[in-house]
């Protein structure tokens, strides 16, 4: 009988060990690589970097994870379904709706830990992971997309930006379709900067209804380096990214 793999215990800015190393389907939690460590800045973005994050509960120490396979949105295979086209073009047509960049990234990341989805007991963005990821904001790695309607914040998301490589972390909703919104918006800006996919790391059913889909870890981690090597875009929202998208007319705008 095989004895059970031992999962790797990391020191502060320690190596990461490589993601063929994650468990797989034979071991108890498929896709876990490693555990302790740090949530600096420097460990985060060598994560990141090379197909690596972070997911864990109050009651455990950091864990992180590299799934084999991954789940990928690939930009131009987004479905905008047509009553969020309706609601997005109407909102723009009367002004209520604004979609801003990196306004308020702290109550948007607090907002997603306060959310509480059917099926879990509790957050996984713990407040470790929160001051974590404003640091890595204030260093220029982290971004929020803020949906905002009649001057209120009533949804949005959090992601890592590495070069021309996004990598999804979470969204929050206090309006009907408000976080489907702002993913729309963070799309729009990708097609705009030439930023072929976004990482949404696990399969799930709604991401999969917005065209999500698997890909083998070994080709997501190609996408990731060649992404992180390229010159990032300006993290900023443009109105004119929705042209070709929701008005079905080419972007004029150039990051």
């Amino acid at each position: 009988m095989t004895a059970p793999r031992q999962l790797p215990w990391l020191q502060a800015g320690q190596p990461f060990p490589p993601t063929a190393q994650a468990w797989g389907e034979a071991d108890p939690i498929p896709g876990l690589l490693a555990a302790g460590g740090a949530l600096d800045v420097d460990s985060l973005l060598r994560a990141y970097a090379s197909g690596i994050f972070p997911w864990y509960s109050d009651d455990q120490p950091i864990l992180w994870w590299s799934p084999d396979p991954r789940m990928v949105l690939q930009t131009a295979h987004f479905k905008l379904h047509t009553n969020l086209r309706k609601a997005l073009r109407q909102g723009l047509r009367t002004g209520a709706l604004e979609f801003r960049i990196d306004h308020d990234f702290p109550a948007v990341i607090r907002a997603c830990a306060g959310m509480r989805r059917p099926g879990q007991r509790g957050t996984w963005i713990v407040p470790d992971m929160v001051e974590a990821y404003i640091r890595l904001h204030q260093a220029g790695h982290a971004h929020s997309v803020e949906t905002w309607l009649n001057g209120e914040l009533v949804g949005g998301l959090y992601c890592v930006g590495i070069g021309r490589m996004v990598f999804g972390e979470s969204m929050f909703s206090r309006r009907d379709n408000a976080s489907k919104m702002a993913l729309a918006a963070l799309v729009a800006c990708c097609r705009a900067w030439g930023v072929p996919a976004i990482d949404c790391q696990q399969n799930t059913s709604h991401l999969a209804s917005l065209g999500a889909q698997e890909m083998p870890r070994a080709d997501f981690l190609a996408w990731v380096q060649q992404g992180i090597e390229q010159t990032p875009p300006a993290w900023k929202f443009n109105p004119l990214y929705w042209n070709g998208f929701l008005f079905n007319s080419t972007p004029n705008h150039t990051p």
